[in-house]
């Protein structure tokens, strides 16, 4: 009795289906609807140029948002830490934790035990923030209202030569969220 042809793959050159560790139907699907146009553009090299050239704006993006997926994957802990990663660093590494907002927003709301560094102080050239810790190698956790100002201050931080500056990720929206104390102070 005939069990299909030889070649693993069938006579439409898709994988096999039904054995162990092969693709799923969807792989499937996709491979057997792009390999009319891979074998289009292979077959016809003046067509596949053709493309290129009439469709730029369309191989630009697909290659700019590739690019920036690739970047945005290798690039590494780009959003900060998470809230019990920055109680963990505060409580057993003696990490100091400062936030970054303006006076007026720190006083509204901040984070239990936190001091305040306005961002603008950080990026100013002037003497030394008696806020900041001595010695460079605590952990300093950052943070503001979003995370957006603590990531900024976090690069300005380790160009200072704090190695372990890092943001909260979400900021004090997360603070609130995980439950943890927050604070008002005196304006």
């Amino acid at each position: 009795m005939p069990r299909g042809p030889a070649n693993p793959a069938d006579s439409r050159g898709r994988p096999p289906r039904g054995r162990a560790g092969q693709p799923s139907a969807a792989v499937t699907r996709a491979f057997a609807a792009a390999l009319p146009i891979i074998r289009a553009f292979t077959n016809h090299p003046g067509r596949a140029l053709k493309f290129l050239i009439e469709n730029w704006y369309l191989v630009l993006t697909a290659v700019l948002s590739g690019g920036l997926l690739l970047w945005t994957s290798l690039r590494g802990k780009s959003g900060g830490v998470a809230t019990a990663e920055a109680v963990r660093l505060i409580n057993r590494e003696k990490g100091v934790l400062i936030d970054v907002c303006e006076p007026e927003e720190f006083a509204a709301a901040h984070a239990g035990g936190a001091r305040n560094v306005p961002l603008s102080q950080l990026t100013g050239t002037g003497a030394p923030v008696k806020q900041l810790p001595t010695n460079k190698a605590l952990p300093v956790v950052l943070m503001c209202q979003t995370g957006a100002r603590a990531q900024r201050a976090a690069g300005i931080l380790q160009k200072q030569g704090y190695a372990n500056a890092v943001a909260v990720a979400g900021g004090l929206a997360a603070w609130r969220e995980a439950s943890l104390p927050v604070e008002k102070s005196a304006a």
